[in-house]
């Protein structure tokens, strides 16, 4: 995987510097810090938006981690920020961690240096934008947008701007999937004829009752861009909650199966393939759209990537002409055995990064100023692959894709569901944003 500079420098090196030269003589320890603890300025400043179970995982993981300092939550329903706020506290034994309703009074502070967005999908653009244009790393879980144009949006502001940004698609992070892929690379499988990927189906239109809703969530805020409608638990369900909310299920919102597991599965076979920096060049829906199983991807040297299981197995499976590779969450498997379980050969060139974890990777990747394991363009090439098979689902449509220009070839028309199929336009502020 490509290793180049993200041309990036640390927020107030210089300063940091400058005042450390001014320090008086006699500093208090924790100031200073020690071997366990950084001292202050060594650590990178943090803030969370969106708490819900994802970004708690998240939270959980970097209130651990000695050279970080969380500053600020951001959360739509009352009690989750007071809770996140609270978590935060005991962690550091201080009531210093603020909570936002408005994630932009986070990003406004100019004491973080990153944030981790985990909002529900529609969520994604607009504080990756701001967070952007306000010189902020960020780590944001997948599947990165709602759209294909959101996706290309969020590619051109990383760049613009030079913040180091990891998708949170953390399977590249995983030994298996690694080792899978540099098995295929390496051409032990022979030539690749089809990618399996087993996830579930596309997304619909949401039709859930309304129901009343207690005080303490701003719900004009959760829509955002979505059409505005009445309250639904199902779409967020009050307070603290340990189980994924079903928004995921519409398009309002979100892509579906297709999207939440194919930001995990596809982007495993974009890695495999070798295509972090195009994509499929067309998409054949099935006879039935109607299943939601079995539409077919086509990249330019023929190999299909097709979406459901294969001999009746999950995960991923690459099918060469010299074997199979099968690979998911603690599991890997090839035929021949000895595919996946000899170590690579001094004559096998592909060798794929080996990160350290996935929050750690983003963390070294900003000290270190290069890319992440998993770059914007990444999440963005893979969700895009999502989207295109959910678009062909949802019309029945045979389309023609160019990978490198972002723009359907055939069927014209195409070309206006870039930022998707809308029943309603975007809500004003939350059009489609500028860099």
């Amino acid at each position: 995987m490509s290793r180049r500079n993200a041309s990036l420098s640390r927020r107030d090196m210089l300063k940091a510097s400058a005042a450390a030269m001014a320090l008086p003589t006699i500093i208090a320890r924790s100031a200073l810090g020690s071997a366990e603890q950084p001292a202050p300025s060594e650590r990178l400043t943090l803030g969370f938006i969106g708490m819900g179970k994802q970004n708690q995982y998240h939270l959980d993981a970097f209130l651990r981690m000695k050279d970080v300092h969380v500053l600020a939550v951001c959360e739509v329903d009352t009690t989750r920020r007071n809770f996140s706020v609270e978590k935060v506290n005991k962690a550091y034994e201080n009531t210093d961690c603020a909570g936002y309703n408005d994630y932009r009074e986070l990003i406004a502070r100019k004491d973080i240096d990153a944030v981790v967005i985990a909002t529900p999908d529609h969520w994604h653009t607009h504080p990756i934008v701001d967070a952007c244009k306000a010189k902020k790393h960020i780590y944001c879980e997948k599947p990165l947008t709602l759209t294909i144009a959101e996706a290309k949006l969020c590619i051109d502001a990383v760049n613009k701007y030079g913040v180091v940004f990891q998708t949170g698609s953390q399977q590249r992070s995983s030994r298996e999937f690694r080792i899978a892929c540099e098995a295929v690379r390496n051409g032990r499988i022979g030539k690749i004829k089809q990618v399996y990927a087993a996830v579930g189906g596309p997304s619909r239109w949401c039709d859930l009752p309304e129901e009343p809703m207690e005080p303490g969530l701003d719900w004009n805020m959760w829509l955002g861009q979505a059409p505005m409608r009445p309250y639904n638990s199902v779409l967020s369900p009050r307070g603290v909650h340990n189980h994924f909310p079903n928004w995921r299920a519409y398009r309002e919102y979100s892509g579906g199966g297709m999207t939440d597991w194919g930001a995990h599965h596809f982007d495993i076979a974009q890695w495999g393939l070798g295509m972090d920096d195009s994509g499929p060049v067309e998409v054949i829906p099935p006879d039935d759209p109607e299943k939601g199983q079995g539409v077919r991807w086509i990249y330019a040297n023929g190999v299909e990537l097709i979406h459901g299981g294969y001999e009746g197995r999950g995960g991923v499976n690459f099918v060469g002409t010299d074997g199979v590779v099968y690979v998911d969450r603690g599991k890997l498997q090839s035929w021949p055995d000895e595919v996946v379980k000899e170590p690579l050969k001094d004559s096998e060139k592909v060798r794929l990064y080996e990160s350290p974890g996935h929050h750690r990777d983003w963390l070294n990747a900003i000290r270190e100023n290069r890319q992440p394991i998993c770059p914007v363009e990444v999440g963005a090439r893979s969700v895009t692959v999502c989207h295109l098979g959910n678009l062909a689902y949802w019309t029945g449509k045979r389309l023609k894709w160019d990978p490198q220009n972002w723009k359907f070839v055939e069927p014209a028309e195409a070309n206006e569901w870039l930022d998707g199929i809308r029943k309603e336009p975007r809500r004003d502020p939350w059009q489609l944003p500028t860099i």
